[in-house]
């Protein structure tokens, strides 16, 4: 992302659709809106009525394919990275999400606004990890 070219309104957008998606899923259910947890619980088959999981993952797949259908100008990306090294992000986030305990969503999302203490050290450990890989990677490694 280039700091010039920011849109702030499919930012914000995005940011009401995911806070709207964690309220809905606590108002309806009681869950916390962890996706990291909701798709370990699908995959893994952790309750024997889970299959609101396998619901709440289709809606994030079709309402982000809903939004590049009918928001194209608000869903342009541009990957700079190869697929290795793709791969080897999302393995780091698959080891960061089990050693934290959860991910952006659920720490980020739901326990900084439910003010988790947890929640709290966790996202703003994501947030510090976060910057010293895009300054290790945009400009020691470059």
């Amino acid at each position: 992302m280039n700091v010039a070219e920011f849109a702030p309104v499919p930012a914000l957008l995005g940011g009401a659709l995911i806070g709207l998606a964690a309220a809905g899923l606590w108002w309806l259910l009681g869950r916390i809106a962890g996706v990291s947890n909701v798709l370990g619980g699908a995959v893994l088959l952790r309750e024997p009525r889970g299959g609101w999981r396998w619901a709440f993952l289709a809606g994030l797949l079709v309402s982000g394919a809903g939004a590049a259908v009918a928001l194209p100008w608000a869903v342009q990306f541009q990957l700079d990275a190869g697929y290795a090294q793709l791969v080897l992000a999302g393995v780091l986030v698959g080891f960061g999400t089990q050693l934290g305990s959860g991910c952006t969503s659920g720490h980020g999302v739901c326990g900084v606004s439910r003010l988790s203490p947890r929640s709290l050290v966790a996202t703003g450990v994501f947030m510090a990890t976060g910057v010293a890989a895009v300054y290790l990677t945009r400009h020691l490694l470059a």
